[in-house]
Protein backbone atom coordinates (compact mmCIF):
# COMPACT_ATOMS: atom_id res chain seq x y z
CA UNK A 1 0.00 0.00 0.00
CA UNK A 2 1.44 3.32 -0.83
CA UNK A 3 2.67 5.38 1.71
CA UNK A 4 1.36 9.13 2.72
CA UNK A 5 3.58 11.44 0.54
CA UNK A 6 2.32 14.48 1.55
CA UNK A 7 5.36 16.12 3.57
CA UNK A 8 3.25 19.45 3.43
CA UNK A 9 -0.53 19.18 4.81
CA UNK A 10 -1.99 23.06 4.98
CA UNK A 11 -4.66 23.98 6.69
CA UNK A 12 -4.21 24.35 10.58
CA UNK A 13 -1.14 21.74 10.72
CA UNK A 14 1.15 22.12 14.07
CA UNK A 15 4.95 23.16 12.58
CA UNK A 16 6.72 19.74 12.10
CA UNK A 17 9.90 18.27 11.28
CA UNK A 18 10.35 16.00 8.33
CA UNK A 19 12.82 12.94 9.67
CA UNK A 20 13.61 12.02 6.98
CA UNK A 21 13.45 14.03 3.59
CA UNK A 22 12.53 12.11 -0.16
CA UNK A 23 15.84 11.56 -1.90
CA UNK A 24 15.74 13.69 -4.85
CA UNK A 25 15.82 12.08 -8.46
CA UNK A 26 18.97 11.64 -10.49
CA UNK A 27 18.38 14.87 -12.74
CA UNK A 28 17.84 16.89 -9.83
CA UNK A 29 20.74 16.32 -7.75
CA UNK A 30 23.40 19.03 -7.16
CA UNK A 31 26.95 19.61 -5.67
CA UNK A 32 29.17 16.53 -4.71
CA UNK A 33 26.45 13.98 -5.04
CA UNK A 34 25.86 15.19 -8.45
CA UNK A 35 29.71 15.32 -9.17
CA UNK A 36 30.38 11.81 -7.72
CA UNK A 37 27.29 10.37 -9.99
CA UNK A 38 28.54 11.75 -13.30
CA UNK A 39 31.72 10.36 -12.76
CA UNK A 40 31.46 6.92 -11.21
CA UNK A 41 28.08 6.09 -13.67
CA UNK A 42 27.89 9.25 -16.45
CA UNK A 43 24.14 8.51 -18.14
CA UNK A 44 24.95 7.81 -22.06
CA UNK A 45 22.63 10.17 -24.46
CA UNK A 46 20.13 8.26 -27.24
CA UNK A 47 20.18 9.36 -30.09
CA UNK A 48 19.54 7.91 -33.63
CA UNK A 49 22.52 7.05 -35.95
CA UNK A 50 21.22 9.52 -38.16
CA UNK A 51 21.10 12.41 -36.14
CA UNK A 52 24.66 11.41 -34.74
CA UNK A 53 26.15 11.46 -38.15
CA UNK A 54 24.66 15.57 -38.68
CA UNK A 55 26.56 16.39 -34.96
CA UNK A 56 29.82 14.83 -36.67
CA UNK A 57 29.42 16.91 -39.77
CA UNK A 58 29.62 20.06 -37.58
CA UNK A 59 32.22 18.81 -35.69
CA UNK A 60 33.98 18.10 -38.63
CA UNK A 61 33.07 20.93 -40.63
CA UNK A 62 34.10 23.26 -37.33
CA UNK A 63 30.65 25.20 -37.77
CA UNK A 64 27.80 25.90 -34.97
CA UNK A 65 25.26 22.99 -35.20
CA UNK A 66 21.75 24.46 -34.72
CA UNK A 67 19.67 21.93 -33.14
CA UNK A 68 16.04 22.58 -33.17
CA UNK A 69 12.61 20.19 -31.60
CA UNK A 70 10.24 20.40 -28.86
CA UNK A 71 10.38 20.75 -25.75
CA UNK A 72 12.00 17.80 -23.71
CA UNK A 73 13.68 16.39 -26.63
CA UNK A 74 17.17 16.56 -25.75
CA UNK A 75 18.74 19.48 -27.60
CA UNK A 76 20.49 21.06 -24.16
CA UNK A 77 21.05 18.01 -23.26
CA UNK A 78 23.53 17.33 -26.52
CA UNK A 79 26.22 20.07 -26.01
CA UNK A 80 27.03 18.28 -22.23
CA UNK A 81 26.68 14.86 -24.36
CA UNK A 82 29.12 15.97 -26.34
CA UNK A 83 31.82 17.61 -23.94
CA UNK A 84 31.93 14.35 -21.72
CA UNK A 85 32.38 11.44 -24.55
CA UNK A 86 34.70 13.61 -26.08
CA UNK A 87 36.21 15.06 -22.89
CA UNK A 88 36.81 18.70 -23.51
CA UNK A 89 35.84 20.08 -20.21
CA UNK A 90 32.85 21.83 -18.71
CA UNK A 91 29.89 23.07 -21.12
CA UNK A 92 30.18 27.20 -21.70
CA UNK A 93 26.27 28.40 -21.33
CA UNK A 94 24.99 31.62 -22.70
CA UNK A 95 20.99 31.64 -21.96
CA UNK A 96 19.59 33.74 -24.32
CA UNK A 97 16.37 35.72 -23.59
CA UNK A 98 15.08 39.09 -24.95
CA UNK A 99 17.59 41.22 -23.30
CA UNK A 100 20.98 39.64 -24.44
CA UNK A 101 23.48 41.20 -27.14
CA UNK A 102 26.46 40.48 -28.14
CA UNK A 103 28.71 41.95 -26.38
CA UNK A 104 27.16 40.24 -23.47
CA UNK A 105 27.79 36.76 -24.70
CA UNK A 106 31.54 37.92 -25.44
CA UNK A 107 32.33 40.09 -22.08
CA UNK A 108 31.30 42.65 -19.79
CA UNK A 109 33.03 45.51 -18.13
CA UNK A 110 32.19 46.72 -14.76
CA UNK A 111 33.16 50.38 -15.72
CA UNK A 112 31.14 52.00 -13.17
CA UNK A 113 32.39 49.85 -10.63
CA UNK A 114 35.85 51.09 -11.38
CA UNK A 115 35.09 54.68 -11.42
CA UNK A 116 33.57 54.38 -8.12
CA UNK A 117 37.15 52.43 -6.67
CA UNK A 118 39.39 55.37 -8.61
CA UNK A 119 37.31 57.92 -6.56
CA UNK A 120 37.81 56.06 -3.27
CA UNK A 121 41.34 55.75 -3.46
CA UNK A 122 41.66 59.66 -4.57
CA UNK A 123 39.94 60.17 -1.66
CA UNK A 124 42.06 58.24 0.97
CA UNK A 125 44.99 59.11 -0.54
CA UNK A 126 45.00 62.76 -3.12
CA UNK A 127 48.48 61.85 -4.30
CA UNK A 128 47.48 58.77 -5.66
CA UNK A 129 47.70 58.73 -9.37
CA UNK A 130 47.39 54.59 -10.48
CA UNK A 131 43.87 54.06 -11.60
CA UNK A 132 42.69 50.20 -10.95
CA UNK A 133 43.64 47.66 -12.91
CA UNK A 134 41.19 47.31 -15.62
CA UNK A 135 41.20 43.37 -15.65
CA UNK A 136 39.41 43.31 -12.13
CA UNK A 137 36.49 44.58 -13.90
CA UNK A 138 36.46 42.84 -17.19
CA UNK A 139 35.43 39.48 -17.60
CA UNK A 140 34.81 37.39 -20.34
CA UNK A 141 31.21 35.95 -21.52
CA UNK A 142 30.68 32.31 -22.16
CA UNK A 143 30.98 33.23 -25.97
CA UNK A 144 34.28 35.48 -25.56
CA UNK A 145 35.69 32.10 -23.29
CA UNK A 146 35.07 29.67 -25.70
CA UNK A 147 37.03 31.73 -28.54
CA UNK A 148 40.78 31.91 -26.42
CA UNK A 149 43.03 30.04 -27.83
CA UNK A 150 43.30 25.93 -27.21
CA UNK A 151 44.61 23.06 -28.11
CA UNK A 152 41.35 21.83 -27.98
CA UNK A 153 37.79 23.09 -28.50
CA UNK A 154 35.67 24.20 -25.75
CA UNK A 155 32.29 23.25 -25.91
CA UNK A 156 29.15 26.25 -26.05
CA UNK A 157 25.57 26.27 -25.25
CA UNK A 158 23.56 28.99 -26.73
CA UNK A 159 21.02 28.19 -24.94
CA UNK A 160 17.00 29.44 -26.77
CA UNK A 161 18.57 31.88 -29.26
CA UNK A 162 15.06 32.18 -30.63
CA UNK A 163 14.03 33.84 -27.39
CA UNK A 164 16.92 36.93 -28.29
CA UNK A 165 16.44 40.10 -30.66
CA UNK A 166 15.71 39.30 -33.84
CA UNK A 167 18.81 40.99 -34.94
CA UNK A 168 21.06 38.72 -32.42
CA UNK A 169 21.90 35.97 -35.14
CA UNK A 170 23.20 38.19 -37.36
CA UNK A 171 25.71 39.78 -34.72
CA UNK A 172 26.79 36.27 -34.32
CA UNK A 173 27.69 35.74 -38.43
CA UNK A 174 30.96 37.71 -38.15
CA UNK A 175 32.31 36.28 -34.28
CA UNK A 176 31.53 32.93 -36.46
CA UNK A 177 33.37 33.20 -39.54
CA UNK A 178 36.27 35.28 -37.82
CA UNK A 179 36.49 33.37 -34.53
CA UNK A 180 37.48 36.59 -33.26
CA UNK A 181 36.59 39.70 -31.72
CA UNK A 182 37.97 42.90 -29.98
CA UNK A 183 37.68 44.27 -26.70
CA UNK A 184 37.98 48.30 -26.80
CA UNK A 185 38.39 49.01 -23.58
CA UNK A 186 41.72 46.89 -23.80
CA UNK A 187 42.52 47.72 -27.20
CA UNK A 188 43.00 51.72 -26.16
CA UNK A 189 45.76 50.84 -23.89
CA UNK A 190 47.58 49.99 -26.36
CA UNK A 191 48.77 47.43 -29.08
CA UNK A 192 51.31 45.71 -27.13
CA UNK A 193 49.39 46.02 -23.55
CA UNK A 194 48.63 42.43 -22.04
CA UNK A 195 46.21 42.56 -19.47
CA UNK A 196 44.73 39.50 -17.61
CA UNK A 197 41.20 39.01 -16.89
CA UNK A 198 38.41 36.44 -15.63
CA UNK A 199 36.98 33.97 -17.79
CA UNK A 200 33.52 32.46 -17.34
CA UNK A 201 33.96 29.19 -15.59
CA UNK A 202 36.77 29.52 -13.76
CA UNK A 203 38.15 32.09 -10.37
CA UNK A 204 41.07 31.79 -12.66
CA UNK A 205 42.19 35.11 -15.33
CA UNK A 206 44.39 34.69 -18.59
CA UNK A 207 46.08 37.29 -20.56
CA UNK A 208 44.71 39.37 -23.71
CA UNK A 209 47.03 41.43 -25.81
CA UNK A 210 46.22 44.73 -27.46
CA UNK A 211 42.54 44.01 -26.81
CA UNK A 212 42.07 41.19 -29.31
CA UNK A 213 40.59 37.85 -28.63
CA UNK A 214 41.36 35.23 -31.63
CA UNK A 215 41.11 31.25 -30.96
CA UNK A 216 43.15 28.66 -32.65
CA UNK A 217 40.23 26.29 -32.84
CA UNK A 218 36.71 26.93 -33.54
CA UNK A 219 34.62 25.72 -30.47
CA UNK A 220 31.93 22.99 -30.63
CA UNK A 221 28.98 25.62 -30.85
CA UNK A 222 25.61 23.48 -30.32
CA UNK A 223 22.58 26.16 -30.88
CA UNK A 224 18.75 24.96 -29.23
CA UNK A 225 16.14 26.60 -30.57
CA UNK A 226 12.42 25.61 -29.91
CA UNK A 227 11.16 27.39 -33.29
CA UNK A 228 9.34 30.16 -32.06
CA UNK A 229 10.82 32.31 -34.77
CA UNK A 230 12.70 31.31 -37.78
CA UNK A 231 16.41 32.66 -38.36
CA UNK A 232 17.78 34.28 -41.56
CA UNK A 233 19.42 32.84 -44.61
CA UNK A 234 22.73 33.90 -44.23
CA UNK A 235 22.69 32.76 -40.38
CA UNK A 236 21.49 29.21 -40.95
CA UNK A 237 24.03 28.93 -44.02
CA UNK A 238 26.77 28.91 -41.88
CA UNK A 239 24.99 26.42 -39.92
CA UNK A 240 24.52 22.79 -39.25
CA UNK A 241 21.03 22.22 -38.64
CA UNK A 242 19.75 19.30 -36.87
CA UNK A 243 15.86 18.47 -35.98
CA UNK A 244 15.37 16.26 -32.92
CA UNK A 245 12.00 13.95 -32.60
CA UNK A 246 10.53 13.51 -29.68
CA UNK A 247 11.22 9.77 -28.54
CA UNK A 248 8.99 6.93 -29.25
CA UNK A 249 7.44 4.12 -26.80
CA UNK A 250 10.30 2.26 -26.97
CA UNK A 251 13.05 5.06 -27.05
CA UNK A 252 11.33 6.70 -23.59
CA UNK A 253 11.48 2.94 -22.06
CA UNK A 254 15.15 3.05 -22.88
CA UNK A 255 15.06 6.55 -21.53
CA UNK A 256 12.98 5.65 -18.28
CA UNK A 257 15.39 2.60 -17.31
CA UNK A 258 18.46 5.23 -18.04
CA UNK A 259 17.69 7.14 -15.29
CA UNK A 260 15.44 4.80 -12.74
CA UNK A 261 17.31 1.27 -13.39
CA UNK A 262 15.68 -1.71 -14.99
CA UNK A 263 13.52 -2.43 -11.88
CA UNK A 264 11.60 0.21 -12.50
CA UNK A 265 11.48 0.83 -15.99
CA UNK A 266 10.13 -2.30 -16.31
CA UNK A 267 7.19 -1.95 -14.40
CA UNK A 268 6.41 1.65 -16.18
CA UNK A 269 5.49 0.59 -19.19
CA UNK A 270 1.76 1.21 -18.80
CA UNK A 271 2.44 4.66 -17.71
CA UNK A 272 4.72 5.33 -20.43
CA UNK A 273 2.17 3.98 -22.82
CA UNK A 274 -0.52 6.67 -21.26
CA UNK A 275 2.12 9.17 -21.59
CA UNK A 276 2.53 8.66 -25.29
CA UNK A 277 -1.24 8.67 -25.72
CA UNK A 278 -1.83 11.83 -24.50
CA UNK A 279 1.50 13.12 -26.18
CA UNK A 280 -0.75 12.66 -29.56
CA UNK A 281 -3.10 15.02 -28.18
CA UNK A 282 -1.25 17.90 -26.63
CA UNK A 283 2.46 19.19 -26.09
CA UNK A 284 4.17 17.32 -23.28
CA UNK A 285 8.11 16.42 -22.30
CA UNK A 286 9.78 13.57 -21.29
CA UNK A 287 10.64 14.74 -18.16
CA UNK A 288 6.73 15.21 -16.91
CA UNK A 289 6.99 11.05 -17.90
CA UNK A 290 10.17 11.06 -15.60
CA UNK A 291 8.51 13.24 -12.89
CA UNK A 292 5.42 10.78 -13.11
CA UNK A 293 7.62 7.22 -13.13
CA UNK A 294 9.47 9.19 -9.83
CA UNK A 295 6.57 9.52 -7.90
CA UNK A 296 5.19 5.69 -8.42
CA UNK A 297 8.61 4.06 -7.52
CA UNK A 298 8.82 6.56 -4.34
CA UNK A 299 5.39 5.37 -3.08
CA UNK A 300 3.13 7.82 -4.24
CA UNK A 301 0.00 6.81 -5.87
CA UNK A 302 -0.27 7.87 -9.50
CA UNK A 303 -3.64 8.00 -10.40
CA UNK A 304 -5.74 9.75 -12.86
CA UNK A 305 -5.81 13.05 -10.48
CA UNK A 306 -1.84 12.91 -10.31
CA UNK A 307 -1.49 12.14 -14.00
CA UNK A 308 -3.86 14.84 -15.20
CA UNK A 309 -1.77 17.62 -13.08
CA UNK A 310 1.60 16.42 -14.08
CA UNK A 311 0.97 15.83 -17.92
CA UNK A 312 -0.18 18.79 -18.16
CA UNK A 313 0.03 20.13 -21.65
CA UNK A 314 3.19 22.88 -22.21
CA UNK A 315 1.16 25.07 -23.79
CA UNK A 316 -2.31 25.02 -22.20
CA UNK A 317 -3.40 28.63 -21.03
CA UNK A 318 -4.67 28.71 -17.18
CA UNK A 319 -8.46 30.12 -17.83
CA UNK A 320 -9.10 33.24 -16.30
Amino acid sequence: MAQDWRLFQGGDTRPHEVETWPPAPPWRRFGDDARRRDKERPLPYLISDEDRDVVNMALHLHRPLLVTGRPGTGKSTLAHAIARELMLGEVLHWPVNSRSTLTEGLYSYDAVGRLREASLKRRADESAGTEPDIGDYLRLGALGTALLPADKPRVLLVDELDKGDVDLPNDLLTVFEEGEFEIPELARLGEGRTVHVQYAGSREKVGITGGWVSCSVFPVVVITSNGEREFPPAFLRRCVRLDLKQPDEAQLQRIVTMHLGEEIGARAQELIADFVSRRNERELATDQLLNAVRLRSSGVRVDQDVLDKLFRSLNEVDAQ
